[in-house]
């Protein structure tokens, strides 16, 4: 078992070599209204192979920090994207 959180997304942007940018969907309630709403956040996951292709769903754990905004890596793809 891996270290640190998991975390499931959908590629959104291949930058550079082994680099991509990953989107993160969560449900929230709004403390106000009470309606469920959406919230996203974007991470960049290292991608040592560079196996990944835009809107593949993929999962991350948490590593040591790669870079200055990169501190998740590729754990599995849990789903290839169509082109």
């Amino acid at each position: 078992m891996a270290k640190g959180r998991t975390i499931h997304g959908k590629v959104v942007k291949v930058a550079g070599i082994k680099t991509a940018t990953i989107v993160v969907e969560r449900k929230v309630m709004h403390p106000k209204y009470h309606k469920t709403v959406k919230r996203f956040k974007k991470y960049l996951i290292h991608d040592e192979k560079s196996q990944l292709d835009i809107n593949d769903v993929v999962t991350a754990v948490q590593c040591r920090p790669i870079s200055k905004r990169k501190s998740f890596r590729l754990g599995e793809v849990v789903s290839k994207g169509v082109k």
